[in-house]
Parts: C-alpha cells; structure tokens; sequence
C-alpha cells in the first residue's frame, strides 16, 4: 500500500507560479515497486484531467499536449517525492490537483491505471 499526499496548492494571480509536492509513503520495510507518478486535475464541473507523469526510475516525463512548455515534472527517488513546476498560469487551471501513482508498466494519463491517489490540492488561478 502506498500513501500519497499532495501539497503546494493556493491563490495565485494569472501569470503567476506555483510548485506542487507530492510525497509518496508505504509500510515500513517493503519497496513502493512504483513504476510511473502522475498528476491529474478535476475542475468542477468537468472530467478529471491527464497534466504530467514521469518514471519512477529514471524520470522520463510524459504530458499532455496542453501542458507542454507550462508545466514541469520532476521526480527525487532518494526522498520519494514528485513535483510540478506551474509556471504561467491561466484561471483555466484552477482545479484541484492530484498525484497517483501506478505499478503498472505504464507512463501516460490514462487513469484507470493509477492504483493510488491523493486527496489533492486547490489550485486557483485569480485573473
């Protein structure tokens, strides 16, 4: 079992920045056996959203296509934590933000695949 807790979300003004964390946590002893992390968003009222992912083993990053070149993921295996770099950001990415993780042999957003997630972090962008 695998424990994920996000952190870094708040109010920040259009064009501004924020960085998320991730920490992923399990029981004592044992390996995560963690394959890929992702972030997904949920605005209300709509589906929840693919942002990034990246291997777990050698940070190899995936996102969606309109991510690209905003968003920034990164990963440090030695503290087991995940980030999102959010840089110009628009009041269309005001959601609530959350990490998964999967041990499936997958890197992408489909996120059925994910066996475990956070309780997320509020993301608002004001304009």
């Amino acid at each position: 079992q695998v424990q994920l807790v996000e952190s870094g979300g708040g109010l920040v003004q259009a064009g501004g920045s924020l960085s998320l964390s991730c920490t992923a946590s399990g029981r004592s002893g044992r390996t995560f056996n963690i394959f890929a992390m992702g972030w997904f968003r949920q605005a209300p009222g709509k589906e929840r959203e693919f942002v990034a992912a990246i291997r777990w083993s050698d940070g190899r990053p995936a996102y969606a296509d309109s991510m690209k070149g905003r968003f920034t993921i990164s990963r440090d295996n030695t503290k087991n934590t995940m980030d999102l770099q959010m840089n110009n950001l628009k009041p269309g990415d005001t959601a609530v933000y959350y990490c998964a993780a999967t041990r499936t042999s997958y890197l992408g957003g489909s996120d059925y695949v994910y066996d475990y997630w956070g309780q997320g972090t509020q993301v608002t962008v004001s304009s």
